[in-house]
């Protein structure tokens, strides 16, 4: 397992540094000067040469790419042209934000499937079945963006129960953790569903059945417990379209994470805070990837890593 973890762990690293490569490109990719583009339209050629001097544009690409990423290893990931602070700092104070819609809509997600995903599987074709899939494929289909704001609307607005948007405590948690937590729900269900159909149709539940053990323990030991490893595979590789999405979720509801960060520091053409969001945020990624391949082994003890 050991050697597994450490070929995991430069495996991780390898995409990290892809990952470097393309955020480091991220400012070279715009048509035209770099530093013009973070100025005003009309700045005199005296502050573009002082930004690209402060940006270290002035040197051969080799160069500046080495630069990147010795200073980001050291922690450095540059300074703030918007905010005139570092920007690892700017990027943490607004992480745990991130972190808290995230996981709480994950919390929500698999609260709200797993159970809707075996009920739909244990009473196939009846009413609660239909019901499931009715709102899987709802979920699936709705952009965050319009349920975001319909919640709004309907909860804050109409019932007003619940706050419009900001950060506080777990009532302005709830319509952004719904909101972005929807099309994680829409699949688990689907995916919990179909693995318990084929489970409980498998030779050995209906040998458990047989020998009469209860239903109950049928679908929590046997079937449940064998739909683990896709079920954490399918949520590890979403936890990146979880991220992806609170960009757009906390913009709706004014959520102070990363995502609405990253918007404020585009609308104001700064880069380097940019750069260094998208690589902190990758970082955060590779990390809860390699956590989940480690995990495996504790869900399934058959599996051994070579």
């Amino acid at each position: 397992m050991t050697r597994y973890i450490v070929r995991r762990l430069a495996l991780s690293l390898l995409v990290l540094f892809g990952v470097s490569i393309v955020v480091f490109g991220l400012i070279h990719l715009a048509p035209g000067d770099p530093a013009r583009l973070m100025l005003y339209d009309t700045a005199p050629e005296e502050e573009v040469q002082a930004m690209r001097k402060t940006l270290g544009l002035d040197q051969p690409l080799y160069l500046q790419y080495w630069l990147f990423v010795s200073h980001a290893v050291r922690g450095d990931l540059g300074r703030s042209l918007y905010y005139k602070q570092p920007t690892l700092r700017i990027i943490l104070e607004h992480l745990p934000a991130t972190a808290e819609l995230t996981f709480a809509a994950l919390f929500v997600s698999l609260a709200v499937a797993v159970p809707m995903g075996i009920v739909s599987a244990v009473k196939r074709d009846s009413a609660w079945d239909y019901a499931g899939m009715f709102l899987a494929t709802v979920g699936q289909a709705t952009p965050v963006y319009w349920l975001g704001l319909m919640l709004i609307l309907f909860f804050a607005v109409q019932l007003r129960i619940l706050p419009t948007s900001g950060r506080g405590g777990i009532a302005h948690l709830i319509l952004p953790a719904v909101a972005l937590g929807a099309p994680l729900m829409a699949l688990v269900t689907r995916l919990v569903r179909s693995g318990m159909l084929d489970i409980l149709g498998e030779d050995y539940v209906r040998t458990a059945r047989a020998k009469g053990v209860a239903e109950r323990l049928i679908v929590l030991r046997h079937a449940l417990r064998n739909i683990m490893i896709p079920l954490v595979t399918v949520v590890g590789l979403q936890f990146g379209a979880l991220l992806g999405g609170a960009v757009i979720t906390e913009t709706v509801f004014a959520w102070p994470g990363v995502g609405r960060l990253v918007v404020t520091a585009i609308t104001a053409r700064d880069y380097p805070l940019v750069q260094a969001a998208t690589l902190l945020v990758s970082f955060y990624f590779v990390a809860i990837n390699l956590l989940l391949d480690v995990l495996y082994v504790y869900i399934d003890p058959r599996i051994r890593f070579a």
